[in-house]
């Protein structure tokens, strides 16, 4: 195993194990997360599911290379209590929201189902590379966690066998939620097995069990660090290679220019409609709940 770092929190971890053709990312939020939640008087249901997309876009979004590249996940429904929930991630950055009904919340007591907040919904997945290509993957709200909803992209639309897991917590001893991600890469863009195929290979087999074994516990442990878990569930391995990645800061990109800019794009008319009796346009950032006074 390579030189082994101590990395804790709000900085992601990369890894390979080059004998059995796959990579991980590993993360743990605590102090990023407290400050993207603090942003609004979430109920404990949505800052567990807020979390976990954190969380999530954090693991997905590691896997890009490029300042500008992003990943944006974005889950939407029908009539459902959560009727969006939205996180990005470049160069380190992480932001994220949700949209729910308040009162409907209310009436489903403390620990409600992923089907019971999205009803019939949606996730969608873009990553935009550095060089400004686009492309999406979009999946049904379907299983018990957004993990699995994201295992189900990876599968479908990039065809790479992925294992996802998450947990977080809220409590006295103060909010966190980690993450790992393992996947089987392929061998190459031609010639290569196919999915059904690769799923069933004895590396990714091998693989799966051992990073599945991971307790929440162990991820939430902030004393035993994410050099540490790799260690842990592939010690047995000959090599495991071991890469420091981008420390995570809450990413919130508002700015008066910017919605400035934005606004300006609207027909004349349309902007006299934005301005309030004093002859101003107020923008409130959902992402960070900060109020914008543009006097246009």
């Amino acid at each position: 195993m390579a030189d082994m770092t101590e990395t804790f929190s709000d900085q992601i971890m990369g890894f390979t194990l080059p004998g059995r053709n796959a990579r991980g990312r590993a993360v743990r939020l605590e102090g990023v997360l407290d400050e993207v939640l603090s942003a609004h008087d979430y109920p404990a249901p949505i800052t567990h599911l807020l979390s976990e997309a954190l969380v999530l876009g954090a693991l997905m979004g590691g896997l890009l290379k490029g300042e500008h590249a992003q990943m944006t996940m974005q889950a939407q429904t029908n009539g459902g209590i959560v009727s969006l929930l939205v996180c990005d991630y470049r160069a380190g950055a992480v932001r994220g929201y949700c949209d729910f009904d308040t009162e409907r919340l209310a009436r489903l007591g403390a620990n409600p189902s992923l089907s019971a907040l999205f009803g019939e919904g949606y996730l969608a997945i873009t990553f935009e590379t550095e060089g400004q290509q686009r492309y999406q993957g979009i999946v049904p709200l379907e299983g018990d966690s957004l993990a699995e909803a994201c295992e189900v992209y990876f599968s479908q639309s990039e065809q790479i066998p992925t294992l996802i897991r998450v947990a977080s917590r809220a409590g006295a001893k103060g909010r966190a939620a980690a993450g790992l991600l393992v996947q089987h890469l392929p061998d190459g863009e031609e010639g290569r097995e196919r999915l059904h195929v690769r799923m069933d290979h004895p590396d990714w087999e091998h693989v799966a069990i051992m990073a599945g074994s991971i307790s929440h516990d162990e991820l939430l442990d902030t004393g035993l660090s994410l050099e540490a878990i790799a260690w842990r569930l592939f010690h047995e391995e000959e090599e495991v290679r071991v890469q420091s990645g981008a420390g995570l800061t809450r990413g919130c990109r508002c700015s008066a220019e910017h919605y400035a800019t934005i606004i300006a794009r609207f027909p004349p008319e349309e902007q006299a409609a934005m301005r309030n009796e004093d002859g101003v346009v107020v923008v409130d950032c959902a992402f960070c709940s900060k109020l914008f006074e543009l006097a246009l």
